[in-house]
């Protein structure tokens, strides 16, 4: 067991839903970054997603394409992401971290050697939206043979239905419910629709059920909470930071309010 999968079994034993942001890596530089992920573990975060800038960023929105190109023109890289979590592990954060990504800098760096790195860095999870299941295998092999890896998070889709037992076979942490078609940032109605769908992925899954794209308040949320065990915020959570000069207390203050109306209201 790991530490998502630990945080996600402490909060179900406390009836308690989980609450996880995106941020990507270098932006504004890797300083900054580190001293956000501190004030979101702080403040109560239960995951962070890294992102792991890319050029070509297949399944995000103008926001976090955006933020992508702009880390990439710093410089930032994934060796150096790796250092920066490495440290952040010395200093004793403790908060579940994911890393956002796109399997060609997995395969540029090599398998093994990225796997190694990860575990060396203290990385809990993958989300790798351009890797299907069908090829997940040769990275799931070496995952699974090193101590300490990351593990896989699987994302389902509102078109995935008949696939989705298939899709969480051997699922591990949590299940990554996108919201509807499309990429990150737009706008998204969830009414009954969207509540039928989560219903139907909670109905075959035995890890928790968690929803991202087009959510900006714990409101948009509030109406799905029985059908959902947390609810990710990415896009609006980079503009946020874009907006107040990427002040950390800002971070801090924003998963606080959203997780205290997330379980109390």
């Amino acid at each position: 067991m790991n530490r998502i999968e630990e945080k996600m079994q402490e909060l179900q034993a406390e009836g308690k839903k989980a609450f996880i942001t995106y941020m990507t890596a270098g932006l504004p530089d890797l300083d900054t970054t580190a001293k956000i992920l501190k004030a979101e573990e702080a403040a109560g975060l239960d995951v962070c997603e890294v992102g792991i800038p890319f050029s070509d960023p297949i399944a995000d929105g103008p926001v976090i394409q955006d933020a992508s190109y702009r880390a990439i023109l710093n410089g930032t890289n994934l060796t150096q992401i790796l250092e920066m979590m490495e440290k952040l592990r010395a200093e004793g954060m403790k908060m579940p971290i994911v890393f956002m990504m796109y399997y060609n800098t997995v395969f540029s760096m090599g398998l093994e050697n990225f796997v190694k790195a990860c575990a060396k860095a203290g990385v809990d999870g993958l989300i790798i939206p351009d890797l299907p299941k069908e090829e997940q295998q040769p990275l799931q092999s070496v995952l699974d043979e090193e101590e300490g890896a990351p593990i896989l998070i699987q994302l389902v889709s509102p078109i995935s239905a008949d696939r989705v037992p298939y899709l969480l076979e051997g699922a591990r942490g949590f299940v990554y419910c996108v919201s509807s078609m499309g990429v990150t940032g737009k706008n998204v109605n969830f009414g009954k629709q969207i509540h039928d769908y989560l219903s139907s992925v909670k109905a075959v899954s035995k890890i928790p059920v968690m929803m991202g794209f087009g959510i900006k308040t714990a409101e948009d949320v509030l109406p799905l909470k029985d059908a959902l065990d947390g609810a990710i915020v990415g896009s609006h959570f980079i503009r946020l930071m874009d907006e107040n000069n990427f002040a950390p207390e800002v971070a801090g203050e924003y998963v606080k309010t959203f997780k205290e109306k997330l379980n109390n209201d």
